[in-house]
């Protein structure tokens, strides 16, 4: 158990190719040494970023054979084609380790004595499976592989034939010596003999037949994995070796590349991913230290210890949405990550895909079915066309294959998501009862400021003015001109006395002698200025008969509210009138 809470680096369902990974990077580890036969560098970069004359047409034909090919092509690489409907490979592992035994004279492989049952993978403590590194060791993500997460065009995928499923093609550099059969049908001992007189060609015996026995003890291993390419390098580089795996499988994961990207660095947490979008498609990388072990029977002083390899892994969706290339390159040689990772991008670009358009396709055997004539679909019809495809399968029996999943419609090519749903169309039994308060839309003209006009509220009687009626100066109202002479009173009073001589010449009102001088002011009263204007229209005051100097009165007659006047109380009922009082005789002054 690591720090990190697991064991190991596996991801369900890419554990599998990842354990081929580790365990070739324990044979790199364990059999390539000096001995070994190694390209120059220039094998490995030569061929960097340039682009075969004939590449296209090699994508374009379908390899011989189903499930994978890889064959070598002059100044190109090797070209592999992985498929989803090959048929699963049998059990080949005891059989080509006993050939080779026998071609290469038998005797000990790596100190295990081969049995009538013959060697296997377990004789040698294989296969390995890698644990997380420290987190200091961790590779950086380079500028090569970042570059890959820039806007490019993609391609679309190649026709195949119905029922061939989906296959990935890519090149791989020719440096990779790979462990795996060029087909199907190709003699593996034959093909891990070639390759070991290749990696040891300035050696014995003894070497090449370790080498070849062991690759093929991992056949059945590879196979059951899902890989299609497994292959070892062996360069040297500023006069040094350098060694590098590479390893090519398909596995079944469903999925948006988002989901598996998260799911990557949630069980990875030491690791780095990216999305990124390659001309196949999008993919997800992943770069991540890992701790190898080598097994003591394969090491050279006979002790278990162990390799920390940098890993950088690829994983690019399939169009039948159902598969996943997965492609991993590893390596012990630190300082040499980034001429590696370069190599590994350019492999990544040439990745190519071709599919029947059937989606999710398990390569159980489908029956033919007559493949309508119709013009390039878009990708709603292909998906509908996949279900159709998919509701006409049978079985290996010859019985109608269930369908499976959730029937669901497919929206119209004009379908507007945001427009307003419609009603279903029900034929309702009664009227439908209208919910909430009825209320009046205001007209277009409607002024909210405007004034509030009064109810119109019918009175039951005229209003009874209250107050003293009194009359408002007219405009022309002059209050310094003199006032005119009283009217007699009805009664006559008293003669009054002789006015004294005045020695000023002035004439004033009969008054009695005064010993001091004064003159007393006459008992009349004062004049009363006019008051204000009240707000309520006054009601009519009749008019004298006639004015006191036989003129017409002016002014207009007003009532003066009283002291208790309240404008906001309401209007009471109007009493009976009330006759006019005569005016009181003037009073006499105390003096006369």
């Amino acid at each position: 158990m690591t720090q990190d809470g697991y064991t190991g680096v596996e991801v369900a369902p890419f554990a599998a190719a990842e354990q081929v990974s580790a365990t070739l990077g324990s044979l790199a580890e364990a059999l390539l040494d000096h001995r070994t036969a190694r390209y120059p560098l220039a094998a490995l970069t030569a061929l960097g970023g340039r682009a075969h004359a004939d590449a296209e047409a090699l994508f374009t034909v379908r390899p011989a054979g189903a499930g994978h090919t890889h064959r070598a092509v002059h100044r190109l690489g090797t070209i592999l084609a992985a498929g989803t409907a090959g048929p699963a490979a049998a059990p080949r592992s005891t059989s080509a380790a006993a050939a080779l035994l026998a071609r290469f004279g038998g005797g000990q492989v790596r100190g295990v004595t081969p049995g009538p049952e013959g060697l296997s993978a377990a004789h040698f403590e294989l296969p390995v499976t890698g644990e997380v590194a420290d987190p200091t060791l961790r590779p950086e993500f380079t500028a090569a592989l970042a570059e890959l997460a820039s806007g490019r065009q993609t391609r679309l995928p190649a026709e195949l034939a119905t029922g061939a499923g989906a296959e990935a093609r890519l090149v791989v550099p020719p440096v990779f010596h790979p462990l795996t059969a060029p087909d199907p049908g190709a003699d593996l001992a034959v093909h891990l003999a070639e390759v070991a007189e290749e990696l040891f060609s300035g050696t014995g015996p003894a070497e090449r037949r370790d080498f070849a026995v062991l690759g093929a003890t991992l056949a059945d291993l590879t196979a059951a994995a899902g890989v299609s390419f497994a292959g070892l390098s062996a360069l040297t580089v500023d006069g040094r070796p350098s060694d590098a795996s590479l390893v090519v499988s398909l596995s079944r994961h469903a999925g948006p590349i988002q989901v598996l990207a998260t799911e990557l660095a949630t069980a990875r947490p030491n690791a780095e991913v990216w999305t990124v979008l390659l001309p196949a498609g999008p993919a997800a990388v992943l770069v991540e230290g890992r701790s190898v072990p080598v097994p003591g029977r394969l090491a050279a002083d006979g002790l278990r210890h162990w390799a920390v390899s940098s890993v950088v892994e690829a994983f690019v969706p399939l169009p039948d949405g159902s598969t996943v290339l997965c492609v991993q390159l590893a390596t012990a040689h630190r300082q040499d990550w980034e001429l590696y990772t370069g190599v590994f991008a350019e492999l990544l670009k040439s990745v190519q895909f071709a599919w029947d358009g059937v989606v999710g396709h398990t390569g159980a055997p489908v029956a033919a079915q007559p493949a309508p004539v119709a013009p390039a679909p878009s990708v709603v019809e292909a998906a509908g066309a996949a279900v159709e495809a998919a509701a006409v399968a049978v079985t290996p029996s010859g019985e109608p294959e269930p369908l499976r999943g959730t029937p669901v419609r497919i929206p119209p090519p004009d379908f507007n998501p945001f427009a307003p749903t419609a009603d279903p169309a029900v034929e309702p039994e009664e009227e439908p009862v209208l919910r909430g308060t009825p209320v009046r839309i205001p007209p277009p003209d409607f002024n909210p400021f405007a004034p509030m006009a009064a109810p119109a509220v019918e009175p039951e009687e005229e209003p009874v003015l209250k107050g003293t009626p009194v009359r408002i100066p007219p405009p022309d109202f002059n209050p310094f001109a003199p006032l005119p002479a009283e009217p007699a009173p009805a009664a006559a009073a008293a003669p009054a006395a002789p006015q004294a001589a005045d020695p000023f010449g002035t004439v004033t009102a009969p008054q009695q002698s005064d010993p001091f001088g004064t003159t007393l002011p006459s008992a009349a009263p004062a004049p009363v200025a006019a008051p204000p204007k009240p707000t309520s229209p006054p009601a009519p005051v009749p008019a004298p008969a006639t004015a006191p100097d036989g003129a017409a009165p002016k002014g207009t007659p007003v009532r003066i509210p009283p002291p208790d006047f309240n404008p906001f109380a309401p209007l009471p009922a109007e009493p009976a009138p009330v006759e006019e009082a005569a005016p009181a005789a003037p009073e006499t002054s105390p003096f006369g």
